[in-house]
Formats: C-alpha cells, sequence, structure tokens
C-alpha cells in the first residue's frame, strides 16, 4: 500500500475515537468485528453501533460521540447509494467534517471505489490489506485535536464539550465544570447512576427504561453516559453499549460512550464533568450513567461518600451471584436506593430473590427489591421499577404521548 500524505499535522493524545458500523439488510459482522478487536488491540476506542444500522442512525450516533470516523463494513452490496446517504446525512446535520470510510472484502471494487469517492467517502479498504496496514493509516490519517467550535449546534455542541472534558481528564487536567459538587445534585435533571456486575443486564435495562420514559413523558429528553473498560494493555476500548441501545435511535434520546482510560473507579475521569455539561445544557429531564461492571467493593457514584455524584444509585443483579455470601461482600447492596434483581426468567431466579430480600431486609433501610426480565420488551417488573424511579426523580408522567417506536406499555 502506498504511503498516504497526512491530512493532519498533529496526532492527538487522547484515543481516537471510530464509529463502526454495518450498513441496513446487512447482517455480516464477522469481518467488523475482528477489525474492532484490532482496532483496540492499537489503542483506538471503537464505538461499535451493530449490524442491520441505517444511515440515519449512524449519523446520529457519530455526531453525539463526536467520532473521529466512521468505519463502515459492508458486503451486500448497495454501497455506492448507501456510503453517499451517510456522507450526506452527515453534512444535513452539519457535520460534513466527520469522515467516512469503508471496507467489504470483494463486493466494493476499485470502479466503485472512485464513484463512492466523487459522493464523499473518504477511502475504501480492499480484501488483502495487511491489518497493520490499515491501523497505522487510521491512526495517522484521523488524529486530531479536539477543539472548541463554535459553529456546533445541538448535540455535536455537546459532544464536543465531552471529548474535550475526555482530553483534559486523560491528560491530567482538572475537566471543565459548569457547577460544584455541591451543587451537583439540585440541579438540572434528575441524574441516575446504574452499577452491578459485568452481565448483569444494565445495559438492556437501561434501554426498556429509556423506551418507558419515550412513552410516558413525551416531550422530555434523556441523556446515557454508558463507561466501558479501556484494555489496560493497549488503552483502546470496544464501547458496545450501543448494540443494545435500540430506543438510542429516537431523537430525543443523547448518549454517549465513554471509556474509562485508566480511571479505576468504574466510571471515566470526565465522568462528572459530562454530568455537568449535560445538566448545564437544560435540555434533560433524566440523565443515565451506567458505571463499567463493578466488583464487590465499588461504589463508583460516591454513594459512601461526603459528596454522591448522582441523585439516586441502581444496582442490578443477575441471579448467578454465586452465593449468599458473595451477597454479603456486596457494599452497594448497603448503599443503592433501588435494587433490581433482573433475568428473573432465570431457573436460579427464584432462589436469588429470596436471598436477596433477606440481604436488604438486614439493612434496615426498607430497600425494595425489583424483580425485573429486561429482555422482555413488555416486562412489567420494568414498568414498575420505572414507576419508583420516576416518582423519586420528579418526573411527570403521561399515559398519552408519542409511542417510542411501537412500543406499547
Amino acid at each position: 500500500m502506498a504511503a498516504a500524505k497526512p491530512r493532519r499535522a498533529a496526532a492527538a493524545a487522547a484515543p481516537l475515537r471510530i464509529l463502526t458500523a454495518v450498513p441496513i439488510c446487512d447482517g455480516h459482522d464477522s469481518a467488523v468485528t475482528t477489525i474492532n478487536i484490532e482496532l483496540a488491540r492499537h489503542g483506538i476506542e471503537v464505538i461499535y453501533l451493530g449490524y442491520h444500522q441505517s444511515a440515519t442512525a449512524i449519523a446520529r450516533a457519530a455526531i453525539q460521540e463526536d467520532a473521529n470516523v466512521v468505519g463502515l463494513s459492508s458486503y451486500n452490496g448497495g454501497h455506492i447509494v448507501f456510503f453517499k446517504e451517510v456522507v450526506d446525512r452527515l453534512k444535513a446535520l452539519g457535520s460534513g467534517d466527520i469522515p467516512v470510510f469503508g471496507g467489504g472484502g470483494g463486493t466494493i471494487t476499485p470502479t466503485d471505489e472512485r464513484v463512492m469517492k466523487r459522493h464523499g467517502t473518504d477511502r475504501i479498504f480492499f480484501a488483502g490489506t495487511p491489518l497493520d496496514d490499515i491501523m497505522t493509516l487510521i491512526k495517522r490519517e484521523y488524529a486530531r485535536d479536539a477543539k472548541p467550535n463554535a459553529k456546533f449546534r445541538g448535540d455535536r455542541a455537546l459532544a464536543r464539550a465531552i471529548t474535550i472534558a475526555e482530553t483534559e481528564a486523560f491528560l491530567g487536567k482538572v475537566a471543565r465544570t459548569k457547577t460544584s459538587p455541591k451543587r451537583r445534585s439540585r440541579e438540572g435533571g434528575f441524574v441516575l447512576g446504574i452499577a452491578g456486575p459485568g452481565g448483569a443486564g444494565k445495559s438492556t435495562l437501561i434501554d426498556e427504561l429509556t423506551s418507558r420514559f419515550l412513552r410516558h413523558v413525551p416531550h422530555g429528553r434523556i441523556a446515557i453516559l454508558a463507561n466501558d473498560p479501556s484494555h489496560p494493555d493497549s488503552h483502546g476500548a470496544i464501547l458496545g453499549d450501543r448494540v443494545s441501545a435500540i430506543y438510542a435511535q429516537d431523537d430525543r434520546v443523547f448518549f454517549r460512550s465513554m471509556a474509562t482510560r485508566g480511571s479505576l473507579t468504574g466510571l471515566s475521569a470526565a465522568a462528572p464533568a459530562a454530568i455537568d455539561i449535560l445538566k448545564a445544557s437544560g435540555e434533560f429531564d433524566l440523565i443515565l450513567v451506567e458505571s463499567v461492571g463493578v466488583g464487590q467493593e465499588s461504589d463508583p457514584f460516591g454513594v459512601f461518600g461526603s459528596t454522591k455524584l448522582v441523585d439516586a444509585t441502581l444496582f442490578v443483579l443477575a441471579p448467578y451471584y454465586g452465593g449468599r455470601i458473595q451477597l454479603q461482600k456486596i457494599a452497594l447492596l448497603n448503599g443503592a436506593d433501588f435494587v433490581a434483581l433482573n433475568k428473573c426468567d432465570h431457573p436460579m431466579a427464584h432462589t436469588a430473590k429470596a436471598e436477596i430480600q433477606a440481604r436488604l431486609d438486614y439493612n434496615g433501610k426498607g430497600q425494595t427489591l425489583h424483580t425485573t426480565t429486561a429482555a422482555k420488551h413488555f416486562d412489567p417488573g420494568v414498568d414498575t421499577l420505572f414507576r419508583a424511579l420516576a416518582e423519586r426523580g420528579g418526573l411527570t408522567l403521561s399515559t398519552g404521548g408519542e409511542a417510542a417506536c411501537q412500543l406499547k406499555l
């Protein structure tokens, strides 16, 4: 492969953020999965949107994630039209500065590439290109220094502010905040922290709670900050919570993925600043902050500290936690405002419910155990949990309004 001339003068110190996706009506995800892993292995943060994605969903996600570049994997044909649509959607949303590249095995020909470049696609990686060459070119060509841009509006402006906060935190600077810690819990939208072990179904539960919000708060907006771990060796990350976020495709949802970048708290070091940015915008009625999968001593939201990062905390467990002695070790079961036993369709759920309820009763705080099966779209347990959260957050609920993606309670 011929060496390309760098378009940007200097690589940013913070990791690149790349949004990857597979176009609509295309279920081939083996190649993009391989590329995602390779990108993370080379220190890049990958926001994976999943397969069967529309051009509109890809453009919205790229804007909210403030991605350096969009990478599309296409194997089913239709790439000339689809790539152009993504480029056009980005331009229409004032984000034509986000480049788009792609790959597609043998389905995209050099002749196709020439047409696609005329339509705005940046480049195509053809079959047989060594992965190391691809990684080197991506890191060289798509690095940038994220700076404030007065032309950005709406979600793009919010996204860029969060990117700058992430960069400052990464460089060891104090991320800029609009509100002091003491004021953080009293102004703006209601902030709910959601923690739990990996695999408990936090992301799926958040998506179902989002669907209830869209249904019952018909004129409100919801924001989600999804934290995922960075790899300690490469410092890259697979930020995959958007794969579960079906309802994030609604325009009333702002979804931002954040890598921990070495922070051991369960959250990005920039999470407090990101929360403040969202609250200061005044756009959101509800802000959900998802931690990485946490351990027994974890307290990502400062529940036991002098200043809580969030207004309330939801701790989510799956039935297979390992026995009662393990429950006794989990600190957040002492301090969480809400506790949910998810995946209640699991054979161990009945026993788990009894054991967790006994654990909460021992606390003597009147904590209610909510039982949910978030994988079911109409789960009544999620309905009950949402109403409890809405009451705590002071949300005014409507039984009518716009249906969220045709979802009916």
